[in-house]
């Protein structure tokens, strides 16, 4: 009669490698930090990974949960459905996520700089002008509004037209 060998036996050809239970509790641990990142993401984005329904669901439902105990129950239950899928494609999903808001905010933060160097002086002007192929007379009439805006101190949205103007003209 052959014998059952263990659930936490892998074997390759003529070797048996023995996973530990410290390893098998890292292994759970980290599935549950794949996890807590996927609670913290919105709807629309989870629905773009490859999430079966059941897990999908359960991150919604941790999303309403309010005492801790429950949310700790919860994300070990999370935890458990994540090793029904491809941890390591959800883990690229999430990278590419990360680094996909890093490029925007340094777009956003590259917009922000010339907003105000164009406030600052003409000669900035010139300088944009030179960089980027754009209606001369639309932007000085928006860095115009913006300084006056300024001048008088009011806020009457010209310094964030110029912004969304700018955001339009400088490529991402």
């Amino acid at each position: 009669m052959a014998r059952k060998k263990p659930e936490d036996m892998v074997e390759f050809d003529d070797e048996i490698e023995i996973i530990s239970k410290s390893q098998l509790k890292r292994e759970a641990k980290h599935l549950q930090e794949i996890g807590k990142q996927l609670i913290d993401l919105k709807l629309s984005t989870l629905e773009k990974m490859n999430l079966t329904p059941d897990l999908l669901t359960a991150i919604e439902e941790h999303k309403r949960l309010k005492q801790n105990e429950a949310k700790r129950r919860h994300m070990q239950f999370i935890g458990k459905l994540m090793r029904e899928v491809d941890a390591e494609a959800i883990e690229e999903e999430l990278e590419k996520n990360r680094s996909g808001s890093d490029q925007q905010n340094k777009h956003l933060h590259l917009i922000e700089r010339w907003r105000e160097r164009l406030l600052e002086s003409d000669d900035q002007l010139t300088l944009f002008l030179d960089e980027y192929n754009v209606d001369r007379q639309q932007l000085r009439q928006l860095v115009r509004n913006a300084r006056k805006d300024q001048e008088q101190q009011k806020n009457r949205g010209n310094t964030k037209k110029l912004f969304q103007w700018l955001k339009d003209i400088i490529p991402l």
